[in-house]
């Protein structure tokens, strides 16, 4: 069982996009399923020092001998919640794992070969192993005692929290929607696709927006999010959920990675911007 992240080719070279909030998700639901529980009876660690964001021993031993208690997200982050077993007196703590552009977990019999990228393998009580692989090593394995988002959750922030992020921001909207700091896991496509159901472009000034075009954007974050999970995500090219199956959710997209492509709406070729680096889809005559 494979769980990875996306990668996007075009014409001219490979994208690798980093999982956002519905992949993270979908990812941390699979494995909730699948392994909470179990107890990890040993842990190896590479020798690559990029993924390592705590000192290797640190990790290894928070990890060693303790209950798996629960698997979620939060942000972007996958955030393993462990337990020591009975009568111990080591408290219990958090492994949190980031997938970066091409990370990927692995869950499997101890006989199947290693992979070449793999930096971490956790056996498991229950004969299997939780396997970390990340070519480009832009993943980060840490371990802390509580791990906190720096920003609000997207899918339970209310609409006047939301509304007063954006108050006096002069950044467009789209960089403000990515800004993990006032919003965590909100990612490219999902930005692109919230924005124009919004009826918003993605270079709109921030704290242009009206209340009501500010609720609509509320509104619609919370829907393509929610809309997304039950599909599993995106799967741009390699993503895959828990049970090894792409999401259905690129089927849905209005705008991102459509450029060129008659508007779902109103047939206008949908067009794309560089902003902040980033690239953006929108409609022009359905967002203002």
């Amino acid at each position: 069982m494979r769980i990875s992240s996306m990668i996007q080719s075009t014409d001219d070279s490979i994208t690798f996009l980093m999982p956002e909030l519905p992949e993270v998700e979908t990812i941390a639901r699979g494995l909730a399923k699948r392994i909470s529980g179990d107890v990890i009876e040993s842990v190896w660690l590479g020798s690559k020092p990029e993924p390592l964001k705590s000192p290797a021993s640190e990790i290894a031993a928070t990890l060693q001998a303790k209950r798996i208690a629960a698997v979620r997200r939060v942000g972007k982050h996958i955030v393993f919640d462990l337990e020591s077993p009975r009568g111990a007196t080591t408290p219990s703590a958090q492994w949190i794992v980031h997938l970066g552009m091409t990370g990927s977990l692995l869950v499997c019999a101890p006989e199947l070969a290693l992979e070449k990228h793999t930096h971490a393998v956790l056996q498991l009580a229950s004969g299997r192993e939780l396997r970390f692989v990340d070519p480009r090593r832009f993943g980060r394995l840490s371990v802390i005692e509580k791990f906190e988002a720096p920003g609000a959750e997207p899918l339970q922030i209310g609409f006047e929290d939301f509304a007063a992020l954006f108050h006096n921001r002069k950044t467009p909207i789209k960089s403000a929607l990515l800004n993990q700091n006032l919003l965590s896991g909100v990612g490219n496509i999902y930005a692109d696709e919230a924005l124009f159901r919004a009826r918003v472009r993605p270079r709109r000034r921030a704290s242009s927006l009206t209340r009501d075009e500010l609720r609509r954007l509320h509104q619609a974050l919370k829907r393509v999010f929610t809309e997304a999970i039950k599909l599993g995500g995106s799967s741009v090219s390699d993503y895959v959920d828990a049970d090894g199956e792409e999401g259905f959710f690129q089927l849905k997209h209005r705008v991102y990675g459509r450029e060129n492509k008659p508007c779902r709406v109103c047939k206008t070729p949908i067009k794309r911007i560089v902003i902040a680096g980033r690239s953006s889809h929108y409609c022009p005559r359905c967002q203002k």
